[in-house]
């Protein structure tokens, strides 16, 4: 099964929200012209390569509500696909987090057309405005190490994180855990076979 068709039918994506998800490929091609937000060649997987791997992370939210912090939205990916996908029922108010300010203008754009209930911060992660999130999730973004201490100022007890991990998910849990104690599920990837989301429901420094 595609991308798209997978996102509609193993995702229980409604037509309504597909329509924007349509949306949004179109203005992603359109800007990715002038400015670099993903890869050229990316773009012909684009709903496999990047939709339904951002899609799927809204899946394991858990039925969660309040605010979905999205650490170096980049493209919007997964961010804007977040916010798109709770657009039916405003579950989350999304906020991206983003220092680039060329793909920060890209992003609002795609805020103001979609009409989508998503901020931005233009920011570095390190000097964002502080807030407790409900959901933190960062795709391809740094090591697991990293990430953690990105994600640290926007966690709270039952703040649930969703990192997308490639084939190094064991070396980063790894070195991970010698700073972290970590509370983890993994869940398979619905867009890449070696690919493994991290859902982290608690984690602590050592001391």
């Amino acid at each position: 099964m595609k991308g798209r068709e997978a996102v509609s039918e193993v995702l229980g994506v409604s037509r309504e929200t597909l329509g924007l998800l349509d949306a949004y490929v179109d203005l992603l091609r359109h800007w990715n012209a002038r400015i670099n937000l993903v890869s050229k060649g990316s773009l012909d997987q684009v709903w496999e390569r990047h939709i339904l791997d951002s899609a799927q992370l809204f899946r394991l939210s858990e039925d969660r509500r309040g605010v979905w912090v999205d650490l170096g939205s980049g493209a919007g990916l997964p961010g804007i696909v977040v916010a798109i996908m709770a657009t039916a029922d405003r579950r989350f108010q999304v906020k991206l987090i983003e220092s680039d300010l060329r793909k920060s203008v890209f992003l609002q754009r795609v805020i103001n057309d979609l009409a989508l209930p998503a901020t931005i911060d233009a920011a570095r992660i390190e000097a964002a405005e502080p807030m407790t999130a409900t959901v933190i999730s960062a795709r391809a973004l740094a090591p697991l190490p990293r990430l953690l201490h990105l994600a640290a100022p926007f966690a709270a007890d039952g703040t649930l994180c969703l990192f997308p991990k490639g084939r190094t998910v064991e070396d980063e849990l790894t070195e991970a855990r010698a700073t972290w104690h970590i509370d983890c599920k993994r869940e398979q990837s619905l867009s890449n076979k070696d690919g493994t989301i991290l859902a982290i429901r608690s984690f602590q420094a050592r001391a």
